[in-house]
């Protein structure tokens, strides 16, 4: 199998590191040779995470280039926008619309860019947009954003959904799992 590429993007904060060892557990599972790596800049400051995950029959790297994501979930808006470029051309972006200011727009030194959504489907990009934040809080807690997400990526994988679960059992805390796998599937079937 080719090797295939997801990049998880978002601020830190968002557990986006909760989300890409949930994957990298269930591909492991699957029997396919897995990369992860993390790229933390001010992560526990709000500011930008990106987590690449790469898995297929031998992976020699960690690191995912430009145009070669065949898969971006952003949980958030602006760093859906941000990573666009890491997009193959009939990649697929999966962003949360939640709109999460970065601190140049806090401090009023730039604005919050307007009609994100548009721009990035007008520049040609296969996007899956949806507000996670709301099915997050509808499952029981606004962080559970990240399983929302998950649930939404399963749709593109071939993979049952009793597997992701195995794989949340695996990797959410005993007083979280019930929460996290509504979170899960109400992303899968949104």
């Amino acid at each position: 199998m080719e090797t295939k590429n997801v990049m998880i993007v978002g601020v830190g904060g968002q557990g986006s590191l909760l989300a890409s060892k949930l994957l990298g557990r269930l591909l492991l599972g699957k029997g396919y040779d897995i990369k992860v790596s993390e790229v933390h800049g001010m992560s526990q400051r709000g500011g930008s995470v990106v987590t690449y995950v790469r898995f297929g029959d031998k992976v020699y790297s960690p690191v995912i280039d430009k145009g070669q994501a065949d898969f971006i979930v952003s949980f958030e808006l602006l760093e859906a926008a941000r990573w666009t470029e890491y997009l193959k051309p009939q990649g697929v972006l999966i962003a949360n619309t939640q709109k999460i200011d970065p601190m140049p727009v806090i401090i009023g030194a730039a604005e919050y860019p307007e009609a994100l959504e548009q721009k990035i489907a007008d520049a040609g990009i296969r996007l899956d947009a949806m507000d996670a934040l709301s099915l997050a809080r509808q499952a029981g807690s606004p962080k559970a954003v990240n399983l929302v997400l998950m649930g939404r990526l399963s749709k593109y994988f071939d993979i049952p959904q009793e597997e992701w679960m195995a794989a949340i059992e695996a990797s959410v805390p005993e007083k979280f799992l019930e929460m996290n796998k509504k979170a899960f599937t109400l992303g899968a079937n949104a």
